[in-house]
């Protein structure tokens, strides 16, 4: 059987790999990128699928619009003006979840050879949906505070990309938050180089004390000339359900266009249940609730991870404490003849009975082989201390 040329450029997922080996009976796992189930509304669900049932049962069972069911996309239009950027209703299309968006950037975007910077470290699938598409990706140097915008600015200038694709807020894996001083010379790179930017924003809602910087996109204003060369994906996976597959993209006119025509040979449209649901979840107010308990509940386990990580592990590790988000992104020393190698250590912790991911697959180039990501969302602080003394053993 021949296959496309397209599917040479990319490899099984090396964390789905690794998840293969969790099936050993008392195995603590912070190796998933999961929400916690525990944290799901489920009552709050229950209500709004009802109304959608009860108070339109044909928008919410029938066919419905590519760019999405309209009752969504006005309240999604009024959950980004909450958070300070200003989005109509047209100026967003509703995803089968962030991810798709990301693959209609590829589609539309991305010609076989073309460069796109991605930083280093990335999302993984990122990676690999630039990459089907025919992609050159291009990894930028970060640091605890994002991108290295100086270093972005050199590698624009030397390799005029077709876009360049952030995680400003939280980013995965590397938990960083992108300097509001950053954030604005992104956009001013974006005009001076007329280089679109992606900014992909599942986590900006799941601080844990201070509020981050606004967005890219609620930055816009202050740029002139910038919010024409910005596409923004949002989700609702980590706040409210990965089930629901509810994402968007709010993209300048004729990307948008181009991302509906794309959508319609893929899936015609995201399940209009999932868009009825959602919808009415966001018209009862109950959000803001919501996102109060998952921000303490994850601050504390966040905040018991990095104490523990400190007790455990000592020197042998170095790490930055997040702020937000779902991941730790920690440095193996090498320090007192330690293990520096994280694929080796991650090999150790899992016979100790504690699994996480090793960081190289989330480089596009040159990957940090000391490197590994650490998620703490879905195990309470008991299991954290209990997993985290096992890391110890395994080091």
């Amino acid at each position: 059987m021949q296959f496309a040329d397209r599917l040479n450029n990319v490899e099984t997922s090396a964390i789905r790999e690794l998840f293969k080996l969790l099936g050993k009976p008392g195995i603590i796992s912070f190796a998933g990128g999961f929400p916690d189930p525990a944290m799901f509304d489920v009552e709050g669900i229950k209500d709004a699928s009802s109304k959608a049932l009860n108070e339109e049962p044909g928008g919410a069972l029938q066919y419905g619009a590519t760019e999405g069911y309209q009752p969504l996309r006005e309240q999604l239009s009024a959950f980004m003006v909450s958070k300070g950027a200003s989005v109509a209703p047209q100026e967003l299309i509703v995803t089968t979840g962030s991810q798709q968006a990301l693959d209609l950037l590829g589609k539309t975007m991305i010609s076989p050879g073309d460069k796109v910077i991605v930083e280093g470290p990335t999302f993984l699938a990122t990676i690999q949906c630039f990459r089907l598409y025919g992609a050159q990706v291009i990894s930028a140097p970060t640091d605890a505070h994002g991108v290295k915008t100086d270093e972005l600015e050199k590698l624009m200038a030397e390799h005029q990309p077709k876009f360049v694709y952030l995680i400003p807020t939280f980013g995965n894996p590397s938990g960083a938050l992108l300097s509001l001083a950053r954030r604005r010379q992104v956009l001013e790179m974006a005009v001076k180089y007329q280089t679109l930017i992606v900014e992909d924003d599942p986590y900006g809602d799941l601080y844990f004390g201070e509020v981050p910087p606004p967005s890219l996109l609620a930055l816009c204003d202050t740029v002139p000339g910038s919010r024409e060369l910005l596409a923004h994906c949002g989700s609702l996976s980590k706040v409210l359900s990965p089930g629901l597959r509810i994402g968007w993209m709010i993209a300048p006119p004729a990307l948008l266009a181009n991302a509906v025509m794309c959508k319609q040979f893929s899936d015609a449209h995201t399940s209009t249940f999932a868009q009825a649901t959602s919808a009415q979840y966001l018209m009862a107010g109950r959000m803001p609730a919501t996102l109060a308990n998952v921000r303490k509940v994850y601050g504390e386990r966040a905040a018991a991870m990095g104490a523990a990580l400190r007790r455990e592990l000592g020197s042998a590790v170095a790490f930055e404490q997040p702020q937000g988000g779902l991941f730790f992104w920690a440095r193996l020393t090498g320090e007192g003849g330690k293990i520096k190698d994280a694929g080796e250590f991650a090999r150790k912790a899992i016979a100790q009975g504690v699994a996480f991911v090793p960081g190289a697959p989330f480089y596009a180039a040159s990957p940090d082989m000391a490197t590994f990501r650490l998620s703490f969302a879905t195990a309470d602080v008991s299991k954290i201390e209990e997993g985290m003394e096992r890391l110890g053993r395994a080091i």
